[in-house]
């Protein structure tokens, strides 16, 4: 099993040991340099797939979120150090619940960076009661609720909102008649959380739902769920997926000369999709809700100057990447207006604060309050096109 941070974190540990012996009397606010005056580590716990169902996406997602933290070596916020603990869970809920239980206890964390539906969604009772501050990967509907989900925060718009957009666009773009669509997803809480959703959404806007299809999510051929599909003839199909099963679609689909237009919610989109789909990626519509590394955007300037420090190019990561990176920073962002930076109360609180957060374009700013953690319903729109996602939407909602 990979450990995240391995060499870095002993180091890091030194450093916030030496650094919370030499003491410190004023708090700290916001960014500051470390100059050996820090009041001690903030931990924060990374439960992350590497090798699981979810790894080809959730891989470059954890680096993304690592290198973030890394980014803040020497930095102190609001007085502290800050430091991340993780570990691959492989995308089994059991595994997740058990490191759950070590970052908490053991390693008391004060926050946490989580990953699957399943898992955060089987979590949440225990975060409200730990009260750790949560955000995930998952964009479930579910999370929404804050009177069950008191501590999870969404950094990005719900699986659901993104399938509402979708359709929207759908109603809003479709010529030739009333449109229909179908939806492609696997048996999981991650794949199946926005369909009831957008079906409901879809009725109401007066799309028809002519079929349903489950795909398994390590899937290496869906070509009889495609031929149920074709008899169907939808106009459009939802894919809730990652880049694997997602490529298989779209290869059988062209295998099977079908030509629905294929729209994958966020987890389907992105750059490693199109080297295992190939010329079948062409004219796939991706559902965006972070930047690709390539766009010209003021956010990518920080990350860029990082990688630079490591020797590496913004040119060799992903929106994964960025995705993870974002992640982590507004976690951060929230711990800079925390009141008690070193509590998941406190945390929570600054979580609370950030209102219309300038992300550089890295994804859409996002706002919490007390009563509402879902910090955005924002999305865009991509088209592969030569081999290439090229946005053709600015950020919409429905």
């Amino acid at each position: 099993m990979r450990k995240v941070w391995s060499g870095f974190l002993a180091i890091l540990l030194v450093v916030g040991v030496l650094a919370a012996c030499s003491g410190g009397d004023e708090k700290g606010s916001g960014d500051e340099k470390s100059s050996g005056g820090a009041k001690g580590t903030v931990k924060f716990g990374g439960i992350f797939d590497l090798t699981g169902g979810t790894g080809d996406v959730g891989t470059p997602y954890a680096e993304g979120a690592e290198a973030y933290f890394d980014s803040l070596k020497g930095e102190l916020i609001n007085g502290y150090n800050v430091e991340i603990i993780g570990d691959d869970y492989a995308y089994k809920i059991p595994e997740a619940q058990k490191m759950y239980q070590k970052l908490k206890s053991k390693d008391k964390v004060s926050a946490i960076l989580g990953w699957g539906t399943g898992d955060t969604e089987a979590l949440r009772q225990q975060i409200a009661a730990d009260k750790l501050p949560y955000i995930s990967g998952s964009y479930s509907e579910n999370l929404k609720n804050i009177e069950e989900s008191p501590y999870n925060f969404l950094a990005a718009a719900t699986y659901s909102d993104q399938a509402r957009s979708a359709i929207k666009w759908i109603k809003d773009n479709h010529s030739g008649g009333s449109p229909t669509i179908a939806f492609l997803y696997n048996d999981t809480a991650f794949g199946k959380s926005p369909i009831e959703d957008a079906k409901k959404f879809a009725e109401e806007n007066g799309i028809e739902v002519v079929d349903e299809q489950v795909v398994d999510l390590q899937a290496l051929d869906a070509t009889s769920q495609l031929l149920n599909m074709e008899k169907k003839n939808p106009d459009y199909a939802i894919i809730q997926q990652t880049w694997g099963a997602t490529a298989t679609i779209l290869k059988d689909a062209k295998k099977l000369g079908i030509d629905t237009q294929f729209i994958g919610l966020n987890w389907a989109t992105g750059e490693g999709l199109i080297p295992i789909a190939g010329d079948a990626a062409e004219g796939f519509i991706g559902v965006v809700t972070h930047a690709f590394p390539y766009e010209d955007l003021p956010g990518m300037d920080e990350i860029k100057a990082y990688l630079e420090t490591k020797g590496e190019k913004l040119e060799e990561k992903d929106q994964k990447f960025i995705q993870g990176w974002v992640s982590a920073k507004i976690m951060i962002e929230g711990m800079k207006l925390a009141d008690d930076p070193t509590t998941g109360e406190g945390i929570r609180g600054g979580l609370e604060k950030l209102n219309n957060l300038d992300l550089g374009g890295l994804a859409a700013p996002v706002s919490f309050s007390s009563d509402n953690h879902a910090g955005t319903n924002q999305i865009r729109l991509a088209e592969v096109k030569d081999g290439k996602f090229e946005i053709f939407t600015e950020y919409i909602g429905y």
